[in-house]
Protein backbone atom coordinates (compact mmCIF):
# COMPACT_ATOMS: atom_id res chain seq x y z
CA UNK A 1 0.00 0.00 0.00
CA UNK A 2 1.58 3.33 -0.58
CA UNK A 3 2.12 6.06 2.00
CA UNK A 4 -0.32 8.20 0.10
CA UNK A 5 -2.84 5.29 1.17
CA UNK A 6 -1.66 5.96 4.88
CA UNK A 7 -1.88 9.82 4.43
CA UNK A 8 -5.59 9.24 3.54
CA UNK A 9 -6.30 6.58 6.38
CA UNK A 10 -5.72 9.31 8.97
CA UNK A 11 -7.93 11.76 7.33
CA UNK A 12 -10.67 9.26 7.33
CA UNK A 13 -9.79 8.56 11.13
CA UNK A 14 -9.98 12.30 11.57
CA UNK A 15 -13.78 12.50 9.48
CA UNK A 16 -14.85 9.68 11.38
CA UNK A 17 -14.58 10.58 14.65
CA UNK A 18 -16.31 13.69 14.26
CA UNK A 19 -19.31 11.26 12.50
CA UNK A 20 -19.06 9.58 15.56
CA UNK A 21 -20.14 12.90 17.50
CA UNK A 22 -23.19 12.73 15.49
CA UNK A 23 -23.98 9.01 16.42
CA UNK A 24 -23.56 10.02 19.66
CA UNK A 25 -26.01 12.88 19.64
CA UNK A 26 -28.49 10.28 17.50
CA UNK A 27 -28.06 7.79 20.33
CA UNK A 28 -29.13 10.55 23.16
CA UNK A 29 -32.98 9.98 22.19
CA UNK A 30 -32.53 5.99 23.23
CA UNK A 31 -30.56 7.00 26.42
CA UNK A 32 -33.16 8.66 28.02
CA UNK A 33 -35.28 5.27 28.39
CA UNK A 34 -32.12 3.60 30.16
CA UNK A 35 -31.36 7.37 32.07
CA UNK A 36 -35.40 6.89 33.16
CA UNK A 37 -34.99 3.42 34.47
CA UNK A 38 -31.83 4.38 36.23
CA UNK A 39 -33.00 7.15 37.79
CA UNK A 40 -36.23 4.84 39.30
CA UNK A 41 -33.55 2.70 40.76
CA UNK A 42 -31.53 5.12 42.22
CA UNK A 43 -34.74 6.47 43.86
CA UNK A 44 -35.21 3.08 45.10
CA UNK A 45 -31.64 3.03 46.39
CA UNK A 46 -32.34 6.68 48.12
CA UNK A 47 -35.84 4.93 49.87
CA UNK A 48 -33.71 2.15 51.59
CA UNK A 49 -31.07 5.40 52.69
CA UNK A 50 -34.29 6.53 54.32
CA UNK A 51 -35.49 3.52 55.29
CA UNK A 52 -32.58 3.14 57.59
CA UNK A 53 -32.34 6.24 58.77
CA UNK A 54 -36.03 5.54 59.98
CA UNK A 55 -35.14 2.58 61.68
CA UNK A 56 -32.04 4.45 63.64
CA UNK A 57 -34.58 6.97 64.64
CA UNK A 58 -37.46 4.40 65.48
CA UNK A 59 -34.32 2.16 67.78
CA UNK A 60 -33.48 5.04 69.41
CA UNK A 61 -36.48 6.30 70.60
CA UNK A 62 -37.27 3.24 72.06
CA UNK A 63 -33.89 2.69 73.64
CA UNK A 64 -34.35 5.85 75.01
CA UNK A 65 -37.82 4.64 76.05
CA UNK A 66 -36.74 1.62 78.35
CA UNK A 67 -34.23 3.32 79.93
CA UNK A 68 -36.99 6.48 80.91
CA UNK A 69 -39.27 3.41 81.83
CA UNK A 70 -36.80 2.52 84.33
CA UNK A 71 -35.85 5.49 85.70
CA UNK A 72 -38.72 6.56 86.67
CA UNK A 73 -39.87 3.46 87.58
CA UNK A 74 -36.87 4.05 90.37
CA UNK A 75 -38.15 7.07 91.03
CA UNK A 76 -39.61 8.64 93.99
CA UNK A 77 -40.77 12.28 95.53
CA UNK A 78 -38.89 13.64 98.74
CA UNK A 79 -38.81 17.30 100.14
CA UNK A 80 -35.96 18.90 98.25
CA UNK A 81 -37.33 17.01 95.26
CA UNK A 82 -37.39 14.12 92.70
CA UNK A 83 -34.35 11.64 93.57
CA UNK A 84 -33.47 8.83 91.47
CA UNK A 85 -32.37 6.05 92.47
CA UNK A 86 -30.96 3.26 90.16
CA UNK A 87 -29.71 0.04 89.89
CA UNK A 88 -28.66 -1.60 86.91
CA UNK A 89 -27.06 -5.48 86.98
CA UNK A 90 -23.81 -5.87 84.92
CA UNK A 91 -25.50 -8.67 82.61
CA UNK A 92 -27.88 -6.34 81.94
CA UNK A 93 -25.75 -2.86 81.05
CA UNK A 94 -23.07 -5.21 78.74
CA UNK A 95 -26.46 -6.75 77.11
CA UNK A 96 -27.54 -3.01 76.43
CA UNK A 97 -24.12 -1.92 74.82
CA UNK A 98 -23.52 -5.10 72.58
CA UNK A 99 -27.34 -4.24 71.27
CA UNK A 100 -26.57 -0.79 70.22
CA UNK A 101 -22.74 -1.94 69.01
CA UNK A 102 -24.39 -4.31 66.98
CA UNK A 103 -27.33 -2.04 66.16
CA UNK A 104 -24.55 0.29 64.42
CA UNK A 105 -22.01 -2.44 62.60
CA UNK A 106 -25.75 -3.43 61.04
CA UNK A 107 -26.57 -0.01 60.08
CA UNK A 108 -22.92 1.25 58.37
CA UNK A 109 -23.06 -2.29 56.70
CA UNK A 110 -26.45 -1.50 55.31
CA UNK A 111 -24.54 1.96 54.08
CA UNK A 112 -22.16 0.78 52.51
CA UNK A 113 -24.62 -2.22 50.73
CA UNK A 114 -26.06 0.84 49.32
CA UNK A 115 -23.90 2.80 48.48
CA UNK A 116 -22.30 -0.09 46.56
CA UNK A 117 -24.89 -1.21 44.93
CA UNK A 118 -25.50 2.94 43.40
CA UNK A 119 -22.37 2.46 42.29
CA UNK A 120 -22.33 -0.65 40.53
CA UNK A 121 -25.92 0.34 39.06
CA UNK A 122 -24.57 3.55 37.70
CA UNK A 123 -21.75 1.45 36.17
CA UNK A 124 -23.43 -1.79 34.72
CA UNK A 125 -25.58 1.57 33.33
CA UNK A 126 -22.69 2.89 31.33
CA UNK A 127 -21.14 0.17 30.06
CA UNK A 128 -24.33 -0.81 28.69
CA UNK A 129 -24.95 2.22 27.01
CA UNK A 130 -21.87 1.61 25.48
CA UNK A 131 -21.86 -1.47 24.55
CA UNK A 132 -25.07 -0.67 22.77
CA UNK A 133 -23.72 2.01 20.65
CA UNK A 134 -20.82 0.20 19.64
CA UNK A 135 -23.31 -2.27 18.65
CA UNK A 136 -25.02 -0.04 15.81
CA UNK A 137 -21.44 0.95 14.47
CA UNK A 138 -19.50 -0.94 11.89
CA UNK A 139 -16.13 -1.58 13.37
CA UNK A 140 -14.05 -0.74 10.20
CA UNK A 141 -15.77 1.88 8.32
CA UNK A 142 -17.57 3.03 11.55
CA UNK A 143 -20.83 4.35 10.27
CA UNK A 144 -24.11 2.62 10.94
CA UNK A 145 -24.22 -1.28 10.52
CA UNK A 146 -26.87 -3.97 9.78
CA UNK A 147 -28.27 -4.22 13.26
CA UNK A 148 -29.05 -0.61 13.18
CA UNK A 149 -31.00 -0.74 10.10
CA UNK A 150 -34.46 -0.81 10.91
CA UNK A 151 -34.00 1.68 14.16
CA UNK A 152 -32.80 4.02 12.17
CA UNK A 153 -34.81 4.15 9.03
CA UNK A 154 -37.58 3.67 11.75
CA UNK A 155 -37.29 6.98 13.03
CA UNK A 156 -36.46 8.57 9.21
CA UNK A 157 -40.06 7.16 8.07
CA UNK A 158 -41.77 8.68 11.20
CA UNK A 159 -40.17 11.89 10.78
CA UNK A 160 -41.11 12.11 7.37
CA UNK A 161 -44.84 10.79 7.94
CA UNK A 162 -44.92 13.64 11.25
CA UNK A 163 -44.16 16.41 8.74
CA UNK A 164 -45.12 15.09 5.64
CA UNK A 165 -41.68 15.40 4.07
CA UNK A 166 -40.30 12.97 1.03
CA UNK A 167 -37.96 10.12 1.85
CA UNK A 168 -35.50 8.17 -0.30
CA UNK A 169 -33.43 5.37 0.05
CA UNK A 170 -30.06 5.35 -2.16
CA UNK A 171 -28.96 1.53 -2.22
CA UNK A 172 -24.83 1.57 -3.12
CA UNK A 173 -22.32 -1.09 -4.21
CA UNK A 174 -19.23 -0.80 -5.29
CA UNK A 175 -18.29 -2.33 -8.90
CA UNK A 176 -15.73 -5.05 -9.40
CA UNK A 177 -14.81 -4.68 -5.78
CA UNK A 178 -13.44 -8.59 -5.71
CA UNK A 179 -10.76 -7.53 -8.18
CA UNK A 180 -9.68 -4.98 -5.19
CA UNK A 181 -9.19 -7.54 -3.02
CA UNK A 182 -7.32 -10.35 -5.69
CA UNK A 183 -4.73 -7.58 -7.51
CA UNK A 184 -4.31 -5.49 -4.27
CA UNK A 185 -5.23 -7.85 -1.35
CA UNK A 186 -7.56 -7.73 1.47
CA UNK A 187 -6.23 -4.59 3.42
CA UNK A 188 -6.34 -2.66 0.51
CA UNK A 189 -10.01 -3.59 0.22
CA UNK A 190 -10.50 -2.57 3.69
CA UNK A 191 -9.01 0.32 3.00
CA UNK A 192 -11.53 0.75 -0.26
CA UNK A 193 -14.17 0.57 2.12
CA UNK A 194 -13.57 2.83 4.40
CA UNK A 195 -12.63 5.27 1.35
CA UNK A 196 -15.95 4.64 -0.04
CA UNK A 197 -17.85 5.17 3.54
CA UNK A 198 -15.99 8.48 3.66
CA UNK A 199 -16.78 9.64 0.42
CA UNK A 200 -20.31 8.38 0.80
CA UNK A 201 -20.50 10.59 4.13
CA UNK A 202 -18.92 13.45 2.88
CA UNK A 203 -21.96 13.71 -0.19
CA UNK A 204 -24.85 14.14 1.99
CA UNK A 205 -26.04 16.36 5.13
CA UNK A 206 -25.79 16.08 8.86
CA UNK A 207 -29.50 15.29 8.89
CA UNK A 208 -28.90 12.11 6.60
CA UNK A 209 -27.55 8.64 7.37
CA UNK A 210 -24.92 5.98 5.62
CA UNK A 211 -25.60 2.28 6.67
CA UNK A 212 -23.51 -0.55 5.60
CA UNK A 213 -25.62 -2.84 4.14
CA UNK A 214 -23.20 -5.61 3.66
CA UNK A 215 -20.07 -6.20 2.61
CA UNK A 216 -19.25 -3.62 -0.48
CA UNK A 217 -23.07 -2.65 -0.35
CA UNK A 218 -24.49 0.45 1.77
CA UNK A 219 -27.54 2.24 2.21
CA UNK A 220 -27.71 5.90 2.08
CA UNK A 221 -31.12 7.31 3.77
CA UNK A 222 -32.12 10.88 2.55
CA UNK A 223 -34.64 12.89 4.87
CA UNK A 224 -36.41 15.38 2.75
CA UNK A 225 -35.52 14.54 -0.49
CA UNK A 226 -37.55 14.12 -3.50
CA UNK A 227 -36.41 12.33 -6.53
CA UNK A 228 -34.77 15.03 -7.78
CA UNK A 229 -33.13 15.66 -4.81
CA UNK A 230 -31.48 12.74 -4.69
CA UNK A 231 -29.92 12.64 -8.36
CA UNK A 232 -28.26 15.69 -7.57
CA UNK A 233 -26.79 13.17 -4.48
CA UNK A 234 -25.82 11.22 -6.61
CA UNK A 235 -24.33 13.15 -9.07
CA UNK A 236 -22.21 14.11 -6.23
CA UNK A 237 -21.03 11.14 -5.43
CA UNK A 238 -19.95 10.01 -8.63
CA UNK A 239 -18.03 13.55 -9.04
CA UNK A 240 -16.53 12.62 -5.94
CA UNK A 241 -14.98 9.14 -7.06
CA UNK A 242 -13.68 10.58 -9.93
CA UNK A 243 -11.84 12.88 -7.65
CA UNK A 244 -10.67 10.41 -5.39
CA UNK A 245 -9.58 8.24 -8.38
CA UNK A 246 -7.45 11.00 -9.96
CA UNK A 247 -5.30 11.15 -6.55
CA UNK A 248 -4.15 7.61 -7.77
CA UNK A 249 -4.46 5.82 -4.75
CA UNK A 250 -4.76 2.25 -7.27
CA UNK A 251 -2.55 2.12 -9.40
CA UNK A 252 -4.22 1.32 -13.21
CA UNK A 253 -7.79 1.04 -10.85
CA UNK A 254 -11.18 3.29 -11.24
CA UNK A 255 -13.05 2.52 -7.89
CA UNK A 256 -16.86 3.31 -9.08
CA UNK A 257 -20.03 2.68 -7.44
CA UNK A 258 -23.75 1.85 -8.92
CA UNK A 259 -26.69 3.85 -7.16
CA UNK A 260 -30.59 2.30 -7.31
CA UNK A 261 -32.70 5.04 -5.76
CA UNK A 262 -36.10 4.68 -4.44
CA UNK A 263 -38.66 7.09 -3.47
CA UNK A 264 -40.39 6.67 0.10
CA UNK A 265 -44.29 7.04 0.08
CA UNK A 266 -46.64 6.67 3.10
CA UNK A 267 -47.80 3.23 3.82
CA UNK A 268 -44.50 1.97 2.17
CA UNK A 269 -42.26 -0.72 3.75
CA UNK A 270 -38.93 -0.76 5.04
CA UNK A 271 -38.80 -3.84 3.20
CA UNK A 272 -40.48 -2.53 0.10
CA UNK A 273 -38.05 0.36 -0.26
CA UNK A 274 -35.03 -2.03 -0.27
CA UNK A 275 -36.01 -4.09 -2.54
CA UNK A 276 -37.06 -1.46 -4.68
CA UNK A 277 -33.37 0.69 -4.90
CA UNK A 278 -31.53 -2.91 -4.82
CA UNK A 279 -33.25 -3.85 -8.70
CA UNK A 280 -32.92 -0.38 -9.74
CA UNK A 281 -29.04 -0.58 -8.37
CA UNK A 282 -28.48 -3.83 -10.47
CA UNK A 283 -30.26 -2.39 -13.58
CA UNK A 284 -27.34 0.39 -13.13
CA UNK A 285 -24.70 -1.97 -12.47
CA UNK A 286 -25.53 -4.11 -15.78
CA UNK A 287 -25.80 -0.93 -18.03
Amino acid sequence: MRLEQCGTSVLVTTRILNFRVLVEIEMLTQSKSQLALVTQQLSRLEKRDWELWAIVTITGILVSGALLAVLFRAAFLTNEGIHFELTVSRPLAIGLFVLLGLLNVYLVSKRFEVRRLREQLISSTLQNQVIEQQSFIDPLTEIYNRQSLDQIAGRFISQAIRRKTPLVFLMVDADNFKQVNTRFGHLTGDFVLTEIASVLKSSIRASDAVVRYGGDEFLIILSDTASTGAEKVIERIHRKFDDWNDAGHLEDFRVGVSIGSAEWHEGDSLDEMLDNADRKMYTQKKR
